[in-house]
């Protein structure tokens, strides 16, 4: 079965996205007035935020049942990203996060809007286990990137002597990166999950397309592993930190995504 959002879904959709706008405005608001930005006047339109794009979700498969099409899991890594984003702006001087992340969330949202939806038939509740590892996994290594492209733009700014007004909106500098390495560390558990799930779940990697998506998947998580090791043995840190989150994640990403929009988008495959 498929179906557009209806109305009433779709004004759900305008207003979360709205309010993720919201946020973000309201964080910048904050770096630009206070030297150290208070959370008062974004948690509220974030976590309605939140909210709104997972009922969403919950509406349409309502009418139509599971579905991890490209534009739904899209829509749900930007959810995951947005709620560990609410979390650490909660905890902690991370502003620079919800800036990036909530407008990002907002765009997935809107995609998963606009696109047609149909359940995932295929799957039963093993495999849908699996993806859920899988999106878990990559909403939180999606979170892990952002945080290392801002810990590699803060490192250039200190060592320029450029001391922009937004860098107030971050941590110190060894605060940033023990968040970034506790982030991976939450994103490789759930990777493994998924691997391991998918061999105890998937019987046919061929038959499914998913043999390209496995290997993709096993080198993201050895880079992921490599780099949790050399940071445990070799305390490795900054730019080789930042290189190894982002090649690691560019695996990922070509592995689900990638895979997942040359079949469903280009080839107009949904097995």
């Amino acid at each position: 079965m498929r179906a557009a959002c209806d109305t009433a879904t779709m004004t759900i959709v305008l207003i979360a996205a709205l309010l993720y706008l919201l946020a973000a405005a309201a964080l910048v608001r904050g770096v630009a007035r206070e030297p150290r930005p208070g959370n008062a006047w974004w948690a509220g339109p974030a976590l309605g935020a939140v909210a709104l794009h997972a009922t969403a979700h919950v509406l349409v498969w309502r009418d139509v049942g599971a579905e991890l099409h490209f534009f739904a899991a899209l829509s749900l890594v930007g959810l995951g990203m947005a709620m560990l984003t609410a979390l650490y702006d909660v905890r902690g001087r991370m502003a620079a996060l919800g800036v990036i992340v909530f407008p990002i969330a907002a765009l997935t949202l809107l995609g998963y809007g606009q696109s047609t939806h149909a359940a995932s038939d295929t799957l039963d509740w093993r495999l849908h286990l699996h993806a859920w590892f899988a999106l878990l996994a990559y909403a939180a290594l999606a979170v892990a990137a952002v945080l290392a492209l801002m810990l590699w733009a803060q490192e250039r700014a200190l060592r320029r002597r450029e001391f922009h007004r937004w860098l107030r909106a971050l941590p110190p500098l060894t605060e940033l990166e023990s968040l970034l390495f506790r982030t991976i560390w939450v994103g490789f558990a759930l990777l493994t999950a998924t691997l391991v799930t998918g061999v105890l779940f998937v019987e046919d990697f061929f038959a499914q397309h998913l043999m390209h998506k496995t290997v993709l998947s096993v080198l993201s998580w050895l880079a992921f592993g490599a780099l949790l090791f050399g940071r445990w043995r070799h305390g490795w840190r900054g730019t080789r930190a930042v290189g190894w989150t982002l090649a690691a994640m560019a695996l990922l990403v070509l592995a689900f995504f990638g895979s997942k929009f040359v079949l469903e988008l280009v080839l107009r495959r949904t097995g």
